[in-house]
């Protein structure tokens, strides 16, 4: 079992804060199992909820590829595609625990690095537009 990582609230949110970005729909987080990086845009245009507010309960707990139809993520395969993994399940393989000030551990996705936001974002033509995954 991986060592998990943990943050308060406050370190939490600075790292959030060193992503950079001017809007919370594009605060990205990294799938524990398929490390695929994902932000509220990603999971409103896979119908996880039309608003940020909607989604916000997903970003960093639920991957997209549970609205996309991704299924069990499958060993080798390259991130980007999603899987159906939750943090609320049975199993805990989650890297990241945020403890909050009674003490309380939450799991959560590790947030991007802003590098990985910078990517991320600048490759949204494509994730949005239904075509298929440029390759490498």
């Amino acid at each position: 079992m991986p060592e998990i990582k943990t943050l308060t609230v406050a370190e939490f949110h600075e790292a959030l804060k060193a992503q950079g970005v001017s809007r919370n729909e594009d605060l990205a987080f990294i799938c524990p199992i398929c490390g695929t990086i994902q932000d509220a845009t990603d999971l409103i245009a896979a119908g996880a909820g039309k608003t940020f507010d909607e989604v916000e309960r997903y970003l960093g707990f639920s991957c997209v590829g549970r609205w996309t139809g991704s299924g069990p993520h499958k060993k080798g395969t390259e991130p980007g595609y999603g899987c159906d993994w939750t943090l609320g399940g049975l199993f805990a393989l989650h890297k990241l625990e945020v403890v909050t000030e009674d003490g309380k551990c939450h799991p959560r996705f590790m947030p991007a690095t802003k590098e990985q936001v910078q990517e991320h974002v600048a490759s949204r033509w494509w994730r949005h537009s239904g075509r298929t995954k440029p390759s490498r």
